[in-house]
């Protein structure tokens, strides 16, 4: 794998897909969760994790550490890509099992991807934003 991931760049546009037509229909949606500092670290998990989807750090990622790793991490996210679209179309009202289920699939995305990759920062910036975006969805559906 090289410096650019275009499987990467696929899996992110397929998550931000749903999250666009959300936001569209949805304008007025905000938060009822507050707290800086955990939606600061939320932002930069997200972003940090947008980044090392696609772009590959040279000495910072070490590629796929077993044969058919390419074929595993592609079956793998396309079947956690296909969940994520399931979710956000069958559990369409807010509750707790979609917040739930829309935080976690896409943390367990970028976490397998860092690992399946051996990409030191996109296993840091996904750690940090599995923690925090999950927070966040269960306290605004607690809310």
């Amino acid at each position: 794998m090289e410096w650019f991931n275009y499987y990467g760049l696929i899996i992110m546009v397929v998550i931000m897909i749903p999250n666009i037509i959300y936001a569209i229909k949805q304008k007025d949606s905000a938060n009822a969760y507050r707290n800086k500092t955990v939606e600061i670290f939320e932002q930069i998990g997200r972003y940090g994790c947008f980044v090392f989807m696609i772009f590959n750090i040279p000495y910072t990622f070490m590629g796929f550490w077993f044969s058919n790793g390419l074929t595993l991490y592609l079956v793998i996210n396309a079947a956690l890509l296909f969940a994520y679209c399931l979710a956000w179309i069958i559990l369409w009202k807010s509750n707790l099992v979609k917040a739930l289920l829309l935080s976690v699939l896409p943390s367990v995305i970028f976490i397998f991807s860092g690992i399946m990759i051996a990409s030191i920062p996109l296993l840091v910036f996904a750690v940090i934003f599995s923690v925090t975006h999950i927070l966040i969805s269960v306290k605004n559906a607690d809310e």
